[in-house]
Parts: structure tokens; C-alpha cells; sequence
């Protein structure tokens, strides 16, 4: 392997094919000092979401990552970054195994590549990762079905695995008096009721700024915690890295306009609060937490959808996107649903690898089912779920 006089980083390999440039760091301040370029790169590879956009990534690193193990594939084409895959190193049943950085709290995970050059920068960046993952299986997991992770598999020389994931649901950006139309009778009579109650309370809204953000985290992490008072909650939403995760993040995204946080009042009071997330086409509702008081008065999934569908309007974009999660507050609005994936890729097709897609697949088949024909365990598994730490 060749070293590259462009190299910056101290723990980073490189190669050069050309003007091809590829570097693997892995020094845990290379996504820190790559701001700038991470973010140009960002914005240049139309399928990203704002899980992939630098201050969502670099804050969760610095909440959740582990000293060494970072593995931040890079691409460059005449000095200019045109691919990335942020992964982390760890090991799951005596597997190594590469994950995306967001893993755990980011509804989509992806790798970056410059529209201008997609085809080959994934070229390059699958001959880098073959290189620098032997004995690893790479696990992305919630692929979605526009990931620019797609063109990696097709770039792939070793072996490759598709499996289920999440499912999304997602409504289009139209007011929503006509999004009501398009529901059954009775179904539409009753919205329109409860549309008219929410108009009569007089619910106010108001977007935070960059420098109102971190405090507007704080309250909607505080009413999140009110919400769900007594019941199972998702417990890293609890957690103070979780906090400090969001509160790092959200300012730069807000500023950048990534992202929105949205309080809702009535009388001046402060009753439900929500972190929006924007991206090209699509705002993504990612949390919320309101008062347990107000789902007496109204209904609170329509006084959320009441203000994003405009407000996904209002920027131009075409999609409102209600993230993972199949619950029937969500199916009650008849959204359009998106399968995510999970990829599974390894250099060779053999031993470990095989072994632990095997694992993988029998998990997802038990997984079905338990959920089919086991209820009552089933829920006891998303307790359990809910209420363990988070791993990385």
C-alpha cells in the first residue's frame, strides 16, 4: 500500500489509484476535523438524510463512540471528498463487525457519495472497505430504499446480504383538510371535529433558534419524560448521552437548517414540544413530548400534524415522514409506507460471516414468530427492549 503525501491524519492509511485517493482513519478527532468537507460532501449527495449530515454524526461520537475503534472511510477524487462511510468497530457474539456511526437512535442509516461521481467514488469506496474490513462483516442497519448504500452493494466484490428492517410511514406534505378527504366517512367527520377543537383552543407555535435550541431540548426531553410517566418508556431517550447528544447537535443543525424544534402553547404554557428534522425532500418527525393532560383535550397526533404538514409545506418540501414505527396512531392517517433494510456485506463469504447472517436471520424468524403467535411474550421482548442500555 502506497502512502499519499495528501494524508493529514495521524492514524490514517491511504492508497492512490490515479486521482483516486482513498484513506481509512482512525483517529477519534477525524470527524471533528472534517467538518467543513463533511458537510460540502453532504450536501452534494441528494440522498442524505439529516442522520448523515455532520452534526448529527460527529455529536453522537462523541456520546456514544469508543476510544479506537472508530474506522472512517474516506474518498477522495483530486483532493476532493466525494465518499465517506463513518463506521465503528465492535464485536457482537465473538463476530467483528463494522456499524455505522448513529447506530441505536438514527431512524436512517447510509454512506455518503457526490452525485457528480456516485458510480465511481462507490467503486473506490468498496475497494477500500474490502481492504480494511477483512474479517469484519459490515452491518448496516435501516437502510432505506434511496440509500446511496446502494450503489456500494452493486460495487461490492464479496459477499452480500439483504434483509428486512423498519417500516416507515410517511404522509404527503398536503393541507391537512385534504389529507381528512382522503379518509374513510366517519373517520373524516371525527377529524374534522377535533381539527375545529384545536382551532378554538388557539394552540400557538413557536421555532426555536440556534441560540434557543439546546433549552428547547431540555423541554422536550422534559415533557417526553411526562408523556410516558408510568408506562415503558424508550429508555435511552432517558439517558443523559441522549441529552447531551441532542443539545450538541440540534443548535448547528437548527443554524444550518437542518433541523426544527417546535413548541407548542397554550395561554403561553408550554404543552407539547417536538425535534423536526429536514432534509432535501422530506421533514422527519423524530421526537416529541407534550403534557399527559392534553390528550384530554385533544388529540394530540393531529395537533402535531396540524402545524408539520404545513410547516413541511411552508419549506418546500414534498413529504412529512412519521419515521420507524408501525403504530396505529400513524395507520389511522392512511400514510404510505417504506420498507428499510438491512445490509449485511463481508469480503468473503465464509466461516464467521456466514455464521453470523445465520444469527441474524434466525433472530428476525423467531423475532416474526413470537410476534405472530406469542403476543404476550412478544411484549414482554419490547419491554425488555425498551429498558436496556443501549449498546454500542
Amino acid at each position: 500500500m502506497t502512502t499519499t503525501e495528501n494524508v493529514t491524519f495521524a492514524s490514517t492509511e491511504a492508497t492512490s489509484i490515479e486521482d483516486w485517493h482513498a484513506e481509512t482513519a482512525h483517529d477519534d478527532d477525524t470527524l471533528t476535523r472534517l467538518a467543513d468537507e463533511w458537510e460540502h460532501l453532504y450536501r452534494r449527495c441528494s440522498t442524505a438524510t439529516p442522520f448523515q449530515s455532520h452534526a448529527w454524526l460527529d455529536s453522537w461520537w462523541r456520546s456514544y463512540g469508543r476510544d479506537g475503534t472508530l474506522q472512517l472511510v474516506l474518498i477522495r477524487r483530486a483532493g476532493r471528498l466525494v465518499a465517506a462511510a463513518p463506521l465503528f468497530r465492535q464485536r457482537r457474539g465473538g463476530v467483528a463487525v463494522l456499524t455505522p456511526l448513529g447506530a441505536g437512535i438514527s431512524d436512517f442509516c447510509d454512506v455518503l457519495l457526490d452525485d457528480s461521481c456516485a458510480v465511481q467514488a462507490a467503486r473506490q469506496l468498496a475497494c477500500e472497505l474490502v481492504e480494511h474490513s477483512r474479517g469484519h462483516v459490515i452491518d448496516l442497519r435501516e437502510v432505506p430504499p434511496t440509500a446511496a448504500a446502494w450503489r456500494l452493494v452493486e460495487a461490492w466484490p464479496g459477499r452480500s446480504w439483504r434483509l428486512p428492517d423498519s417500516t416507515c410511514l410517511e404522509l404527503p406534505a398536503d393541507p391537512i383538510d385534504e389529507v381528512i378527504q382522503t379518509l374513510p366517512t366517519s373517520s373524516a367527520r371525527s377529524r374534522r371535529k377535533k381539527l375545529h377543537r384545536i382551532d378554538a383552543v388557539g394552540v400557538e407555535q413557536r421555532v426555536a433558534n440556534a441560540e434557543t435550541a439546546a433549552a428547547e431540548v431540555a423541554d422536550m426531553l422534559r415533557l417526553h419524560r411526562e408523556q410516558w410517566h408510568g408506562r415503558r418508556m424508550t429508555a435511552e431517550h432517558g439517558r443523559h448521552r441522549f441529552a447531551s447528544h441532542l443539545a450538541r447537535a440540534m443548535p448547528i443543525m437548527v443554524e444550518r437548517g437542518q433541523a426544527a424544534l417546535v413548541g407548542h402553547r397554550i395561554d403561553g404554557d408550554l404543552v407539547a414540544a417536538e425535534t423536526l428534522l429536514i432534509g432535501r425532500e422530506t421533514v422527519y418527525a423524530y421526537l416529541y413530548g407534550f403534557r399527559p393532560g392534553l390528550r384530554r383535550r385533544l388529540d394530540v397526533t393531529q395537533l402535531l400534524l396540524s402545524h408539520d404538514l404545513p410547516f413541511t409545506r411552508q419549506l418546500g418540501r414534498t413529504t412529512l415522514s412519521l419515521l420507524r414505527g408501525d403504530e396505529p396512531h400513524k395507520r389511522h392517517w392512511r400514510p404510505r409506507e417504506s420498507r428499510n433494510r438491512r445490509i449485511l456485506l463481508a469480503s468473503d463469504g465464509t466461516g464467521l460471516a456466514r455464521l453470523y447472517v445465520a444469527g441474524v436471520r434466525g433472530r428476525n424468524r423467531l423475532a416474526a414468530r413470537v410476534k405472530t403467535r406469542l403476543p404476550a411474550l412478544a411484549r414482554v421482548v419490547r419491554w425488555i427492549r425498551t429498558c436496556r442500555p443501549f449498546s454500542t
